[in-house]
């Protein structure tokens, strides 16, 4: 473990069959577009959220079970994990910037969580004292399983914080319970469980080397019969078909398959991750369309207004491409992480950073739809609070995802203001910085540092979306074809002071929704580079947001830097019924409804991300499209 300062979020440094090698989450400086998010992730989300898992009693319930307080446990079972993903979040953020306060709150969690652990190893506040006897049943989604492998996690990014090894020690001595009393040759059988253990298993492997982690991974996933898996059916990975678990799963074994090159398994993970992308996926990069059990459902089954779309599925998927991208060095991964980096995960909590989605429809007309975990605005705190803290590991851990390395040389993912340092293959020490206002303009300015002339590839993904891209090294334009949805190799002897333009061409664009898709049917989206726009009525007052028509291709484009934190805004031509107030017929035979006149306006539209960041409104992805 003499590498622990040098890990990425996962470390793929000694993984033979991953393409591509993480670098550390504090050799990345972001700036521009991102850094008020990280620092309101720093400054304000983090410790407010303690404070509320405090004054949710989700603290207290170790101290529960391990006798020091007296009193009855609070919240769901789960509601370990949601301690766990704080201190990986807060661990994340430590390995940037360094906080005394953070710090502490980080002590206090782990000395609490300690004290609760068993002899045996076993740890789970809610399997002790008056539930002991429901332990280790599996009847059910006792999450037993999925909080282990958050504490894992946790421990694994507070370990390459700090080197401490206090949490780690604890989460070692919880791997071993599970490697040596559950199996399919022990006493105690495995069973179906929340998946999440699968991943944490593999990178305490890779953290300790030892293979019995690796091995156990292996048995999880054999359990769910994994490697048969060609669809992301409702029946799957459970019994309910449940977004977030398929896509831990899929996680954990990308994980797998980056140590092993499990060919079985790999081909499983190709064939779900066709299927969800080409089927299962919103434009938003969410995932979860069912509001029954939180699931996948059929394919093209993505309705607008009552989108489910956790904002841990978001994440979850997030985290899968990412890890098929290590393993395959594909731009397609990325294409689809971006996707869900600008839309469907930033929707998921306010611009202050401190409030929260749970769900994330692509519709709305205020509060009309009485279902669990539903809100027309974000939240503080849910009853149900796990995507709280899982957003504030992404937002701490993102600096990791920009970069990666490859025996090659250097890969660029994503783009941002951005400064990183890079070890090569051979030791050798380069530093790239990026500067643009991206995602709101196309221009990207790479300059690179190094001490000494040294000839290695530096890679370019060329996103998905983008048609037309250009790049120019020194100011003179190279002729190698930039293609969508592909890496461009720029080989060549680096020099210090070497600068590289690229432009990606960036106008706001009209998409259209697979036939099938009964909710897009007749209807376009907006997106503008990577994000995706909407109509919301905050912006349009007297324009009835469900009844608007877009009746040209032509919009235009601004920034604004007072609206939504800065902004580009589109503008486009809408039509709307003359007549909107007025109850008509929902049924009349065809023929006798009359098109009535219409009225013409000019509408706004912003990033999807932003909606309900003002208070309640009526909002919408797909619009109606009829050219005049």
């Amino acid at each position: 473990m003499e590498n622990w300062k040098d890990a990425g979020v996962i470390d793929t440094s000694n993984s033979p069959n991953a393409k591509l090698k993480t670098i550390p989450v504090n050799a990345v400086k972001l700036g521009g577009f991102w850094k008020p998010r990280l620092d309101a992730n720093r400054n304000a989300s983090i410790m407010k959220l303690f404070k509320l898992l405090e004054e949710n009693g989700v603290t207290d319930n170790f101290l529960i079970a391990s006798g020091k307080k007296q009193a009855e446990r609070r919240g769901p079972l789960f509601t370990d994990s949601d301690l766990y993903k704080w201190i990986e979040a807060a661990s994340f953020v430590l390995q940037t910037s360094p906080s005394r306060e953070i710090s502490d709150a980080i002590g206090k969690a782990v000395e609490a969580i300690a004290g609760a652990q068993e002899p045996s190893g076993y740890l789970n506040s809610y399997f002790t004292g008056p539930h002991l006897a429901e332990r280790l049943k599996g009847g059910g989604l006792n999450h037993e399983y999925y909080c282990s492998g958050h504490l894992i996690q946790a421990a694994i990014a507070h370990y390459r914080a700090t080197g401490k090894r206090d949490l780690f020690d604890v989460a070692v001595k919880l791997a071993d319970f599970w490697v040596e009393n559950v199996g399919p040759d022990k006493e105690i059988k495995m069973y179906r469980d929340h998946p999440e253990l699968e991943m944490a298993m593999v990178e305490l492997y890779r953290t300790t080397r030892k293979k019995e982690y690796l091995e156990y991974a292996k048995k999880l996933l054999d359990n769910y019969e994994f490697p048969g898996y060609r669809e992301m059916e409702p029946r799957r990975p459970t019994s309910s078909g449940h977004s977030v678990m398929a896509c831990y799963l899929c996680c954990g074994a990308a994980d797998y398959v980056a140590e092993t090159g499990d060919e079985q398994v790999r081909a499983a993970l190709d064939s779900l991750w066709q299927d969800v992308t080409m089927r299962k996926m919103f434009i938003t990069g969410g995932v979860g369309s069912r509001h029954v059990w939180e699931s996948f459902g059929q394919a093209y089954e993505l309705p607008n207004l009552r989108a489910y779309a956790e904002t841990c599925a978001a994440i979850a998927n997030l985290m899968w491409n990412w890890r098929m991208l290590c393993v395959t060095g594909e731009a397609r991964f990325a294409d689809v992480a971006e996707r869900v980096l600008y839309n469907g995960f930033l929707s998921g909590v306010s611009l202050d950073g401190v409030k929260y989605f749970y769900t994330n429809p692509l519709a709305s007309l205020d509060k009309n739809i009485d279902l669990p975990h539903v809100s027309e605005e974000r939240l503080e705190w849910h009853g149900c609070t796990c995507c709280p803290p899982n957003v504030q590991r992404m937002f701490a851990s993102l600096p990791g995802y920009f970069y990666t390395t490859s025996r090659e040389g250097i890969w660029v993912h994503f783009y941002g203001e951005s400064a990183a340092g890079f070890r090569l293959s051979d030791g050798a020490q380069v530093r790239l910085a990026q500067n643009t206002a991206f995602p709101w303009d196309g221009r990207i300015e790479i300059s690179v540092s190094l001490q000494q002339e040294k000839k290695f590839s530096l890679f370019l993904r060329i996103p998905g979306w983008c048609r037309k891209a250009s790049v120019s090294i020194n100011n003179k334009k190279i002729s190698k074809p930039a293609r969508p949805s592909s890496y461009l190799n720029l080989n060549r002897t680096w020099k210090k002071g070497d600068r590289v333009t690229l432009d990606l061409e960036m106008p706001a664009v009209l998409i259209e929704a697979h036939p099938r898709l009964d909710s897009a049917r007749g209807a376009v989206a907006i997106q503008r580079g990577p994000v995706v726009y909407c109509v919301e009525s905050t912006d349009n007052p007297g324009i009835p947001v469900p009844d608007i028509e877009l009746g040209s291709a032509k919009l235009s484009c601004g920034f604004e830097k007072d609206l939504l934190g800065g902004i580009i805004l589109v503008k486009g031509r809408v039509s709307y019924p003359a007549d909107w107030k007025k109850i008509k017929p929902l049924y009349l035979p065809k023929g006798e409804r009359k098109a009535g006149s219409r009225k013409k306006a000019e509408a706004k539209f912003i990033p999807y991300y932003a909606w309900a960041n003002r208070g309640e409104s009526q909002m919408q992805v797909w619009i109606p499209f009829h050219k005049e």
